[in-house]
């Protein structure tokens, strides 16, 4: 169903967001699905409830047994295919290019930006284990510097080589838990201090956004953030996806057999959000770059005489 809050949506990333974002390094973007489509959207999970994977092994855990990060003992749950359910994915394909966010994809990505992992559901039930702070532009554990994740803003233009999107689809209100971050961090030069990834120090700065069902939480991978032990009875859930600008990538799901995502990932996709399950590459080759309307897109080409040039020399318009 068409939404009709669509023609009230700012076709551009706001000064009022472009501020927000380079001061915190996340940003919460409220209602961006309606209390409707967060119903469905659960609805749909709850068929595939028994297919969620607990991260039962100490192999696969997020955080250290002992720490605050840690909770009560159950694993997290993790559930894929988000993209993949057929008639089901229609509501998860929209966040794709869904038109309150595709100005914000293109004010921290740019034009022809791009999925970088598969979308998976993050599920937590009362007391399940967070997740220790990681990320960072400077590696908050080792210091090192990310280029994978980092953040920059330079003569007004801010990108992020790996952008978080968490789809908020049940409550997070004061203290219940889940997503965590430490504002501000995405421009940091140093290590954190010993104990702080575990939440043992430094607690007063590592903040746990309160977001209602349907908002969407957009993070630079170059901000450290973790998640904190979850609290409620009522089981936890956030739909995870990561963008990267064009030429940027991380993941390599993209890259199959055939040089594509799952094949059912593009069954009942408009043009945009085909144009976000494009590979890595330059917009002047050929690039569709998502417009103002959130559903069509217009190539980013070079001239027809240069493609045909490196045709000539190389046997391929592309060099």
């Amino acid at each position: 169903m068409p939404d009709s809050r669509e023609n009230s949506f700012s076709t551009e990333m706001t000064e009022d967001e472009r501020y927000l974002f380079d001061l915190n390094g996340f940003i919460i973007v409220r209602n961006v699905l309606t209390a409707e489509e967060v119903a469905q959207a659960n609805s749909i999970i709850d068929k595939h409830e028994q297919e969620m994977v607990e991260r039962k092994e100490t192999a696969l855990r997020n955080a250290v047994k002992g720490t605050k990060m840690y909770g009560e003992g159950p694993g997290r749950k993790d559930l894929g295919g988000v993209l993949e359910w057929g008639e089901d994915s229609k509501i998860f394909k929209k966040i794709l290019a869904h038109p309150r966010l595709v100005p914000l994809f293109h004010g921290i990505l740019g034009k022809g930006y791009r999925m970088d992992h598969l979308p998976f559901v993050i599920a937590q039930d009362k007391g399940a284990e967070g997740f220790q702070l990681h990320g960072g532009t400077i590696d908050c554990t080792s210091g090192a510097y990310n280029p994978e994740l980092a953040y920059t803003c330079y003569n007004g233009f801010i990108r992020s080589a790996l952008l978080g999107c968490n789809v908020m689809l049940t409550d997070h209100d004061p203290g219940f838990g889940g997503f965590c971050v430490v504002p501000g961090s995405h421009k940091s030069n140093f290590k954190m201090p010993k104990g702080m990834v575990d939440g043992e120090r430094y607690s007063e700065y590592i903040r746990q956004p309160a977001t209602k069902a349907g908002d969407v939480v957009l993070f630079s991978e170059g901000t450290v953030h973790g998640a904190m032990p979850w609290t409620q009875e009522t089981q936890r859930r956030v739909c995870l996806y990561r963008f990267s600008p064009a030429t940027n990538v991380y993941g390599r799901s993209y890259f199959t057999e055939n040089g594509r995502w799952p094949e059912k990932m593009y069954e009942d996709l408009n043009d945009a959000q085909r144009a976000v399950l494009e590979p890595p590459y330059a917009n002047r080759l050929d690039r569709p770059e998502i417009q103002e309307d959130s559903a069509s897109v217009v190539i980013s080409s070079r001239s027809a005489r240069k493609k045909q040039h490196d045709q000539d020399i190389f046997g391929t318009k592309y060099f």
